[in-house]
């Protein structure tokens, strides 16, 4: 009869397979890569590579960005932007901004179909309705704005606000054509004529000699040292790209500063 072998010893090779399989079993489960790859799909909206997040904001700057999905590099958005001609293709959409007596008629006009960043890194489909003589340059501008990733948080026509300035610079909407009056004044306005643009004017207000801010919400972006997204400040790439289509912007004005406004005509 065989001496028995010690309990440990008898032991031991199952303990020895169990520890095999159990190292087996680790080595089988997937690194995540860095484009977060084998990563729960929370994992991936919370380090920013699902959708809003960092893919779609290195997309707003113009460069390749990787898939979430697959890893491989996939070429940024590229910009889309559109003329509308005709009488028609414009009245239709200045119901409010347009009437008989303003200095141009909606012939003159043009309504600009663009892309745009949002303020949400997303990218958004906008309209704007410029002079026809402006509308390929201010379109230009558009392209560049997106290309450089420059945010806009509105690009509405100023009709969805009934042709009120006011709501629509509270509600930080970039806007062209309007036949409006110079506030406080009998001339008529750079916009009526479909050649001047105000962007971001609440980020951008406009700010008298005397400290008035308007729109009022926009008081605390009075302060120009400020860094914030949408804001233009003195030569930035927002102001080269309008002075590149020869435009002006209200921020070099002495006296009172308009922020939000550029013009073809620099008044």
């Amino acid at each position: 009869m065989k001496p028995s072998l010690p309990r440990l010893q008898r032991c031991l090779p199952p303990l020895l397979i169990l520890a095999c399989l159990a190292v087996a079993g680790c080595s089988a489960t997937p690194t995540p890569g860095p484009t977060g790859a084998g990563s729960s799909p929370a994992a991936n909206g919370a380090a920013g590579t699902g959708p809003g997040g960092a893919a779609t904001a290195a997309a707003s700057d113009g460069t390749a960005v990787k898939s979430a999905s697959t890893g491989q590099p996939q070429a940024a958005p590229r910009f889309r932007g559109s003329i509308a001609t005709g009488r028609d293709a414009v009245r239709n959409k200045v119901r409010w901004s347009w009437r008989r007596g303003c200095p141009v008629g909606p012939v003159e006009l043009r309504l600009l179909r663009a892309d745009y960043w949002g303020f949400d890194k997303r990218v958004h489909r906008g309209e704007l309705v410029v002079h026809r003589d402006h509308a390929r340059r201010v379109l230009v501008v558009l392209g560049k704005l997106f290309k450089a990733g420059y945010p806009i948080e509105r690009l509405k026509l100023v009709d969805a606000y009934r042709a009120d300035d006011d709501r629509s610079m509270a509600a930080n909407n970039t806007s062209g054509f309007n036949c409006r009056r110079v506030s406080g004044s009998s001339s008529w306005s750079e916009h009526a004529f479909g050649r001047a643009i105000d962007l971001n004017p609440l980020r951008n207000p406009y700010v008298t000699r005397g400290g008035r801010v308007s729109p009022p919400a926009g008081r605390p972006y009075a302060n120009r040292a400020r860094r914030a997204a949408g804001m233009i400040h003195a030569n930035d790439l927002v102001v080269r790209a309008f002075a590149a289509a020869g435009w002006r912007w209200g921020g070099y004005w002495s006296g009172s500063r308009d922020y939000q406004h550029f013009s073809s005509t620099g008044r």
